[in-house]
């Protein structure tokens, strides 16, 4: 048993998918779990339709959705012939889900109709995938993950019960005759049969499941790179290829905010020594990175960057020292609010934390925090994280920049500074 799993830009056109197609025929005689996330950029569009939604804009809500629904079903007449029919009605079907949300006045959180509306990226891309590879004479099954995943109603970053959930993936799997299953990634759902999702990219997570869950031989993460790279190409062109690593280096970089793997993604696969493969959709000749238990020697210096962060500075009222007991009711407001700060720095009276701008939850944050200390916030700032560092990439990357905070340790040094 292999898992295959197939990011938004390996499906965002339909030349892509005829790849994706060719990727699976040359396969289709192993036993194959294909998981599949929303195509291109899908998932920004139905954030749109949310956004608007929550605001209380129907109409241009249901505008914008009809724009992402037009583009699936231009994709579906131009792959499918025999299937057209079939397919069309089944997406009928998830067009429906929202579309009777859209016309509902919102009386739940934001995070809850985010996940309803966004989870249907999954389901349009998997379901004109497995139409178009059952025309291709590829047959397979399709099966909707949020019968299968079992999660708690912590939305936008659920967690998943993995008792239920493997009895459920492992049922499915072995009933099936055929040699090749097509489901969602990122995406499962509540016992009440509420659509969640497990956090952004939590499409890696989800394959990562199904490998742990079926004693799969390998996992394989199908993207637009050669593999992994040391920093993002689009923003350092001369990036270059890490052939191999370790889990524990993968999750320090996932921490970091690595986009490449996703952070929950490597456990899973540590846990039964499962390795996984990042390979180039475009060129499957190309042999990628392989990650696995292995100690790596001599890696290159790994560059993360995240922009559009918040510095928030909070210091005690009654100049009285940061202890224990403001320390362990902020971190009961982050609970409380699920937030993560990326970065901490202490002083003696003051407080430093570095997190995503989260419009709505950095407000919320603030307020909470201003019972305790006093809150200052800067924004429009970057936060650079580079592991393996040596002073020529810390020259080359951070001299004149505008720097606010540093933390430095034997491996990796983090850097906040002004983005404009």
């Amino acid at each position: 048993m292999k898992i295959f799993k197939f990011g938004g830009a390996s499906v965002n056109s339909v030349d892509r998918i005829k790849n994706l197609k060719s990727i699976v025929a040359s396969h289709q005689q192993e036993r194959l779990v294909i998981i599949i996330s929303a195509m291109g950029k899908t998932t920004n569009g139905l954030e749109k339709v949310a956004d608007a939604y929550f605001k209380g804009n129907k109409e241009e809500a249901l505008q914008l959705f009809n724009v992402v629904k037009n583009q699936h079903l231009t994709t579906a007449k131009y792959l499918l012939v025999l299937q057209y029919n079939e397919c069309v009605q089944q997406l009928n079907d998830f067009f429906t889900e929202v579309e009777w949300l859209l016309h509902d006045k919102p009386v739940r959180n934001y995070d809850y109709y985010y996940d309803q509306i966004v989870c249907t990226g999954e389901l349009f891309s998997t379901c004109i995938i497995s139409h178009f590879l059952k025309e291709e004479k590829i047959n397979n099954q399709w099966l909707d993950v949020r019968d299968l995943l079992r999660t708690d109603n912590n939305f936008r970053d659920a967690g998943v019960q993995f008792d239920f959930s493997a009895s459920r993936i492992k049922a499915a799997i072995e009933e099936f005759n055929g040699h090749i299953t097509i489901t969602q990634g990122f995406i499962g759902a509540t016992d009440d049969n509420e659509s969640t999702t497990l956090g952004r990219e939590g499409s890696d997570y989800t394959a990562a499941i199904f490998a742990n869950i079926l004693d799969a031989t390998e996992l394989t993460i199908w993207k637009d790179v050669e593999g992994v790279m040391n920093a993002d190409p689009k923003s350092y062109p001369d990036a270059q290829l890490i052939k191999e690593l370790n889990f524990n280096e993968v999750i320090e970089m996932a921490y970091y905010g690595a986009q490449v793997i996703h952070p929950k993604t490597i456990k899973p696969l540590q846990n039964k020594n499962i390795p996984l493969l990042v390979k180039c959709f475009l060129d499957p000749s190309l042999k990628g990175t392989i990650i696995h238990h292995k100690h790596v020697k001599n890696l290159p210096p790994i560059i993360v960057n995240k922009e559009h962060q918040v510095l928030m500075h909070l210091k005690t009222k009654d100049f009285s020292f940061i202890g224990e007991e403001p320390m362990s009711i902020l971190y009961q407001i982050f609970s409380e609010i699920k937030v993560k700060p990326n970065l901490i720095q202490t002083g003696a009276i003051s407080l430093q934390l570095c997190l995503d701008d989260h419009e709505e939850k950095i407000a919320m944050l603030a307020e909470k925090c201003s019972h305790l200390f006093d809150v200052q916030i800067e924004k429009m700032l970057t936060l650079i994280t580079i592991r393996h560092y040596n002073e020529e990439i810390i020259s080359h990357l951070l001299t004149n920049r505008q720097i606010l905070l540093q933390q430095k340790t034997k491996e990796t040094i983090q850097t906040i500074y002004r983005t404009q």
